[in-house]
């Protein structure tokens, strides 16, 4: 009776790279970039809720969620301009401003609420326009621009703003601040408008042509340059969409305090960094997922309102903020490094 001898190893068998636990994890994150933010949020979450039952209560998750609506919205634009390879260090600015010109418009000019909307809804645009422009146009590093447009949207605020705190008490800009009941659950007009927008851009980045060139943008300019891509165009584009967003944010906020403050939300600009950041999506641009960047605000906040119910001191919430941030970066490099 005759044995058939095995066949030989091909190449590419000798060639193969084992499949090592530490390969197959990383091609798992790198197929997934929100699954390790969304297994950070849960385990916080699990932690949080065995150390104090109060946790879990509907209110209390209640309050997770409108506190995370700013960030979580302003982190959708962010997630716009990171996925092209830029940053915005301005964009809590340009809100702050929008807001201000919405309130005053209806508290001084006694304009119309949706008409008081639409103009600081514009204005939000042309700051970023302007962002872009510079970016595109001028050839300035994202950094350098908004690093100082910050500097001019803050002024300005400043400025148009000679001291007031605008409060609103009623009218189409505090709608948005309007509680909707679902069982115990108290949630806001604005939550849900945030949700509709990261419906609306996870539909536009994986089903557009517009989203398949951001982020073939942001992974290689010269690449998608050569392949037909106008990348001037597409950042453009991101930073304009960005603007739209922000205008939109600038609704929500108010209808969270119930008018403008010029000094509120001075930390946006780095909390939508950080949303984004721990949510997955790369600082290099080109890679990450748009509802990473929710998980990412959820975690924040999270941490934020756990840590306070556990009674630790405030300034141990920002160091663990600023470790997840760090380690995010980390994780990131390592995906990227390790070869495929």
């Amino acid at each position: 009776m005759t044995q058939t001898a095995p066949a030989p190893a091909t190449a590419e068998d000798l060639t193969r790279t084992p499949q090592t636990p530490a390969k197959r994890l990383h091609d798992l994150l790198h197929r997934f970039p929100a699954l390790s933010p969304l297994i950070v949020l849960i385990l916080a979450c699990l932690v949080f809720g065995l150390a104090n039952g109060r946790f879990f209560k509907p209110e209390n998750l209640s309050i997770v969620l409108q506190q995370a609506a700013v960030v979580g919205s302003l982190a959708v634009g962010q997630t716009l301009i990171i996925l092209t390879a830029g940053i915005d260090l301005s964009i809590g600015a340009v809100m702050v401003l929008a807001t201000l010109v919405m309130a005053k418009l209806v508290s001084e000019n006694h304009l119309p609420g949706f008409l008081a909307f639409l103009i600081g809804f514009l204005i939000a645009i042309a700051a970023e326009t302007l962002n872009g422009v510079l970016v595109t146009r001028i050839k300035l590093p994202p950094f350098i621009v908004t690093l100082g447009t910050l500097s001019i949207f803050t002024a300005l605020t400043l400025i148009y703003a000679q001291g007031q705190v605008i409060t609103l008490d009623s009218g189409f800009l505090v709608w948005t601040g309007n509680t909707i009941g679902v069982g115990g659950f108290n949630i806001t007009t604005g939550v849900l408008l945030m949700l509709l927008l990261y419906i609306g851009f996870a539909y536009a980045l994986r089903q557009t042509a517009w989203g398949r060139h951001l982020y073939a943008t942001g992974d290689d300019a010269e690449a998608a340059r050569l392949a037909g891509i106008r990348t001037n165009r597409v950042l453009l584009s991101a930073y304009v969409v960005c603007g739209a967003v922000v205008g939109i944010t600038a609704w929500i906020q108010i209808g969270r305090i119930n008018g403008s403050d010029p000094n509120a939300a001075i930390n946006l600009n780095l909390e939508s960094i950080t949303a984004v950041v721990i949510g997955g999506t790369s600082l290099f641009g080109g890679r990450g997922v748009i509802v990473g960047s929710l998980i990412g605000a959820l975690i924040v906040q999270v941490f934020d309102n756990g840590l306070a119910l556990a009674g630790v001191d405030p300034n141990y919430q920002v160091f663990a903020v600023g470790v997840l941030v760090i380690v995010a970066v980390a994780a990131d490099q390592w995906i990227r490094s390790v070869k495929s």
